[in-house]
């Protein structure tokens, strides 16, 4: 008698990212084309609910340098600038493989709050996220 051995097929662990939603990406490419842009948005997030007005990239550099320059500090004063740093080091490290048209991977939010577990909330005048980690959105805010 011969004994067959089946052979198993080759599995490869696959990585999955979760993909971010086209149309808000695409909505945050139209809100970066002009600096004061902003509409009321409210986002689904794994850790509760958050809203504000969402805003383009140049807007949360724009604010996020205003924002620490009114605080006294030479540690206030470094830190300024550095959106906009590394904004430079990512332009200079790009090889015109298409970057500088790369959908948003981030989103941008002005006076935000965030309401978790319905126990509490957070205010926060600026806030950056993930794309990628917004489950679910709606334009307005919560009534």
């Amino acid at each position: 008698m011969s004994e067959s051995v089946e052979a198993r097929p080759e599995t490869t662990a696959v990585m999955t990212e979760p993909v971010p939603d086209l149309q808000l990406q695409l909505l945050i490419q139209l809100l970066d084309r002009e600096l004061r842009s902003s509409l009321p948005i409210t986002l689904t997030l794994a850790g509760g609910v958050l809203h504000g007005d969402v805003i383009g990239h140049e807007a949360w550099k724009a604010d996020w340098a205003r924002s620490l320059r009114q605080v006294e500090g030479e540690g206030a004063n470094l830190i300024a600038e550095f959106p906009e740093t590394v904004d430079q080091g990512i332009r200079e490290l790009s090889t015109g493989d298409g970057a500088a048209t790369q959908l948003p991977r981030w989103i941008h939010l002005r006076d935000a709050t965030l309401v978790f577990g319905g126990t509490g909330s957070l205010r926060l005048p600026l806030w950056r996220g993930r794309l990628s980690d917004v489950s679910g959105w709606a334009l307005g805010r919560p009534q």
